[in-house]
């Protein structure tokens, strides 16, 4: 099993760019889809983007659409959620979450129990 680790949270300004970064602790990502999810004070969690194994397809939640992009660099082990023009209401702690994938274009639909194994999360807060 892969655990993943998110890193690249902090405090962000509205209409700035933050770079979040999943890696799995001890393992590869090979083999895996991976997601963003995030979660607001008071709210449930919510999906943000996802990407196959193979990082040629991807999945973006409506709010977040033409302003995140989710990649991954399988040579590094690493998938990125770049973060661009900021708003307050993204501010959340960020999930980065893993399931292995049957075919290197799956995509997992945008759902909680589509994923295996989750990380602690990131801390992303947008001042205004």
């Amino acid at each position: 099993q892969v655990q993943p680790v998110e890193s690249g949270g902090g405090l962000g300004q509205a209409g700035g760019s933050l770079r979040l970064s999943c890696a799995p602790s001890g393992r590869t990502f090979s083999g895996y889809a991976v997601g963003w999810f995030r979660q607001a004070p008071g709210k449930e969690r919510e999906f943000v983007a996802t990407i196959s194994w193979s990082g040629g397809s991807a999945n973006y939640a409506d709010s977040v659409k033409d302003r995140f992009t989710i990649s991954r660099d399988n040579a590094k082990n690493t998938v990125y959620l770049r973060m661009n023009n900021l708003k307050p209401e993204d501010t959340a702690v960020y999930y980065c979450a893993a399931v292995w994938s049957t075919y290197s274009a799956y995509v997992p639909r945008p759902l909680q129990n589509e994923y295996r194994y989750w990380g602690q999360g990131t801390q992303v807060t947008v001042s205004s």
